[in-house]
């Protein structure tokens, strides 16, 4: 028999203290900027995007804006409520971790809107193609997820199973950050540059494409919760559903609205 892996992968590329140094959740973030950044370059490159060089350096300065602010925001508000009204500087504290994805998604709405506006553009339009950029970032986020040893998920007995040293215990867990990177990521970027290449749907329906995405990140997103321990902060005040599946409920309600009215919209 195959022995279970007890993760052991250290945070840091490189340390300069103990404590600070170049982590690989930095790297990931990075690395879903730049290819959210080529993929924008191409569309536009090849007819997609109304949107050139310069405008595409201005939306990506609000979408970053809107996902670290968004997603910090997004952390506190979801699930660490009590934690920002007790110390408001905690918001700067990046080196002690809490991003929230939802809060991410909200953040880059915000960004679109205030972008197209800016540049006279259709929201729903801009929408569409933010849509086909968040999956690498969530497929290089989730792997970093895993990297650090957190966001762990359930006991198994499977000899897949992981032992993360963080969770307190010698059981081995589902690597459901994996899981989720595969889902949200993976899934989800082939699914979209499928509709995007082979598909009219950008011209012919502004907001299907995006109201696609929120329904599809909706469903893996729930699938993924199975699968992963719910956060210790927030217990299970919930009872049978986690608060990330909540969310993703909340999430794929407003991208089921928004496909209906694009469909009705182009009906007329």
């Amino acid at each position: 028999m195959l022995s279970i892996w007890v993760h052991d992968l250290d945070p840091f590329i490189f340390r300069f203290s103990e404590s600070f140094g170049v982590r690989w959740y930095g790297l990931a973030y990075v690395l879903g900027f730049l290819a959210g950044a080529y993929l924008l370059h191409l569309y536009h490159k090849k007819g997609l995007s109304p949107l050139d060089s310069s405008k595409q350096s201005d939306l990506f300065f609000a979408i970053m804006l809107g996902v670290i602010v968004g997603g910090r925001l997004g952390y506190f508000i979801f699930y660490s409520e009590t934690s920002l009204l007790s110390d408001p500087l905690a918001f700067f504290k990046f080196n002690q971790g809490g991003m929230a994805s939802h809060g991410g998604f909200a953040g880059v709405i915000l960004a679109a809107w205030v972008t197209a506006r800016r540049f006279k553009q259709p929201f729903l339009r801009i929408g569409d193609l933010l849509a086909t950029l968040a999956p690498p970032g969530l497929l290089f986020g989730r792997i970093a997820n895993f990297i650090n040893g957190e966001l762990w998920g359930r006991p198994t007995d499977g000899s897949w199973g992981v032992i993360f040293p963080e969770a307190g215990d010698s059981l081995p867990r589902h690597p459901s950050q994996l899981y989720q990177a595969g889902l949200e990521g993976l899934l989800l970027l082939v699914y979209t540059q499928i509709r995007i290449w082979t598909t009219p749907v950008l011209k012919e329906r502004p907001g299907q494409l995006g109201g696609e995405f929120l329904i599809g990140y909706s469903i893996v997103r729930i699938i993924g919760e199975q699968f992963r321990e719910a956060d210790a902060q927030i217990g299970q005040d919930f009872g049978f559903i986690n608060r990330g599946a909540l969310l993703s409920i909340g999430m794929a309600i407003v991208g089921v609205a928004i496909v209906l009215y694009a469909r009705r919209r182009r009906a007329n």
